[in-house]
């Protein structure tokens, strides 16, 4: 059984076997190498890459400011299946470097470091305790590393311990359970005296961890380490269709689990290829004979499902043509057979001679290629040859300016093996943090990073003269308040910052409508935005409001968007840091809630992290002040559409105003 099916007849097939009338020599006469090298890519209806949801714009550490590291707390969560592999050449791999370099960047910026992860021996005989790993660490990035025990009890002991050295390695969060199970104390006992969180754990990034999710509630900065950030880029390289021909080679099993994934993939490539396990859930989905042992259970309608988008979509799905075969009862014994007639008593080891001939023939013409998942089957060794095969025909390629794409360890590793200089952006060792991707699922790890506004701004386009004094709004909701003083203030240029594409897409429709050459707004997470926003601004911040109920000031989205449970405090110290250190001497920052307790925790924090600049607003608003702290009115005489909804209810609302001062810091 060849390669390919006509892409024409992959409906006609689906209906024969539904009913379950197929023959195989109905599968005969199909003409494999004209179908693909005539590659009907280009009838195809591709996915446009605007279908795809964009990637967060997280913060990294190439671009956070190197001052704000002297001095500072930085906690790395590293991959210790890089830093601490046994075999030496992989220590020269380039993700070991960037993984080293994260660290040695760190500590020539002034930073106190503390390192973090999980290992087993799995990963390295060798590591046995904290006092190994340490001693392995410092010898791979050349500077002493002290181990600190687990012990959380007092914040005054860490620091303590902190200057004995610059490099610290806590303890092994393997043998943590309060690690997996993302448990909310342990995180901020993870994050005692810790300034700046770097994820430098990208292999991480799909699962729910204290260390790479639950801390980032904690830290006043959270950002992503150079490998992390190289990672990220590959990810994204993946899930472009920029070089057509593009096809995926699918390896491994568990088609049921992965569907979604493969539904991403067919629906994206222009061709898929399937080598391992997954392939013989295809050709049984097709009605060609499979032995009952190769079987996935509730695996059949997701294989058919797939193979009616690719029939929708026009473009071929193909599945090996021959085997290499063991015999059950005397192993040493090897033969050939085809895909769709295996003998009873011989077990399917790896890919045949005529199906590797073929898929060189099959690649030859490909601009694009992704091999993620290794070719191996129920009863074959670690290294198969047929991955070497394949490795060999993809470096080829590659020399050919191929865009190739390596994923998981064992497709990596005959990649190395056939090439020693083979890129780091041709390979992602992770397999399941790019099947978790392709599933369409947010990864937990990155979601969890600080986001970082990733165009500049064109002031000029959204001011009319943007030299004049600004006004933020942080949460501008329907932007009721902000329009409304845009109209009275004309000296005066308005911004307002919300998380909720629709309310602001509704905000810049008023700006339009009514002509309001300076209100503009900014779909944005402010608390982590703000800063890269507005110290981009030509002329001075005068005013910073944040005027919401109790949902809007005080949580905001969770990187586990499934469990809404899980809420991290918008008013983060890092937002209070930008906006105090970008307002004006003399500027004013207007809070306001429904809450009064919400209002005091904001005045708590805005006067805490205010680094001595803030103090409250002492004019005669304050000789108004409900029960002499309060504003009984507002100041501005416009309410936002919360204030108005609370007053028709006959509720208070608890205002204050804060302005800043030179202080000292």
């Amino acid at each position: 059984m060849p390669w390919c099916c006509d892409p024409h007849l992959l409906f006609y097939f689906l209906k024969v076997v539904q009913r379950q009338q197929i023959m195989s020599k109905a599968l005969t006469n199909l003409r494999y190498q004209e179908i693909w090298l005539t590659f009907p890519y280009r009838q195809a209806n591709c996915c446009d890459e605007g279908e795809m949801e964009p990637f967060p714009h997280v913060q990294t550490l190439r671009k956070f400011p190197k001052e704000e590291l002297v001095g500072k707390v930085v906690m790395v969560r590293f991959d210790s299946t890089n830093l601490l592999r046994e075999e030496e050449q992989d220590q020269s791999s380039q993700s070991v470097s960037s993984a080293v370099f994260t660290i040695k960047y760190l500590h020539e910026a002034g930073a106190k470091i503390i390192l973090v992860s999980d290992w087993r021996k799995k990963t390295n005989s060798q590591l046995h305790d904290a006092e190994t790993v340490a001693d392995m660490i410092s010898s791979v990035i050349q500077h002493r590393v002290v181990t600190i025990k687990c012990d959380y009890s007092a914040v005054l002991l860490k620091m303590e311990v902190l200057k004995k050295a610059d490099i610290f390695l806590l303890e092994n969060l393997s043998e943590c359970k309060e690690e997996v199970a993302n448990n909310s104390k342990f995180a901020e006992l993870l994050s005692l005296g810790v300034d700046i969180f770097v994820n430098d754990s990208f292999s991480q990034s799909h699962k729910i961890l204290a260390s790479t999710v639950g801390i980032a509630r904690f830290c006043s900065a959270c950002i992503a380490g150079f490998h992390f950030e190289e990672s990220l880029c590959q990810l994204k390289k993946v899930a472009r269709t920029n070089k057509r021909p593009y096809v995926a080679i699918i390896g491994g099993g568990n088609l049921y689990d992965k569907a979604a994934a493969l539904h991403f993939l067919v629906s994206r490539c222009d061709g898929v290829v399937f080598v391992g396990m997954m392939s013989f859930q295809i050709m049984h989905a097709l009605g060609l004979s499979v032995p009952s042992y190769l079987v996935e259970p509730g695996a059949y309608k997701a294989a058919l499902d797939i193979i009616q988008i690719a029939h929708d979509r026009n473009i071929p799905i193909l599945h090996p043509m021959d085997f290499w075969c063991m015999n059950e009862h005397l192993p040493e014994k090897m033969g050939i057979f085809p895909s769709h007639n295996i003998l009873d008593g011989w077990l399917p080891v790896d890919l045949g001679p005529r199906s590797l001939n073929e898929l060189n023939s099959l690649l030859v013409k490909c601009k694009k290629i992704l091999w993620i998942g290794p070719v191996k089957f129920k009863f074959s060794g670690q290294c198969a040859d047929g991955a070497s095969k394949l490795a060999q025909a993809l470096n080829e390629l590659r020399q050919r300016n191929c865009d190739i794409t390596v994923v998981g360890n064992m497709a990596c590793q005959a990649m190395v093996m056939e090439s020693k200089c083979v890129l780091v952006n041709d390979m992602i060792e992770n397999a399941s943090v790019l099947w978790e991707f392709f599933k369409g699922r947010k990864l937990p790890g990155v979601m969890a990073l600080d986001r970082a506004y990733p165009f500049g701004i064109d002031w000029k386009s959204a001011y009319c003269n943007p030299a004049q004094p600004l006004v933020v709004d942080i949460g501008s909701g329907s932007g009721l308040f902000l329009l409304g003083m845009a109209r009275r203030r004309k000296d005066l240029n308005f911004l307002g910052l919300e998380i909720n594409s629709k309310l602001v897409r509704r905000c810049m429709d008023s700006v339009h409508q009514y002509g309001i050459q300076n209100g503009y707004f900014i779909v944005t997470n402010a608390t982590t935005t703000f800063r890269s926003i507005v110290s981009s601004y030509p002329g001075e911040l005068v005013l910073v409001s944040i005027q919401d109920n109790l949902y809007h000031l005080v949580q905001c989205p969770n990187p586990d968007f499934n469990n809404p449970e899980h809420r991290w405090r918008m008013l983060q110290r890092s937002l209070i840091k930008a906006v105090v250190d970008l307002l004006a001497l003399d500027g004013k920052i207007f809070l306001q809630s429904d809450i009064e307790a919400v209002a005091l925790r904001m005045k708590e924090l805005f006067l805490k992290n205010g680094k001595g600049k803030l103090n409250l607003w002492n004019d005669q608003y304050h000789a108004r002040m409900n029960l002499g702290e309060w504003l009984e009115e507002n100041p501005f005489g416009v309410m936002s559409d919360w204030e108005q909804h609370v007053i028709d209810r006959g509720d208070p609302m608890y205002r204050l105003m804060l302005s800043k001062s030179s202080g000292i810091e």
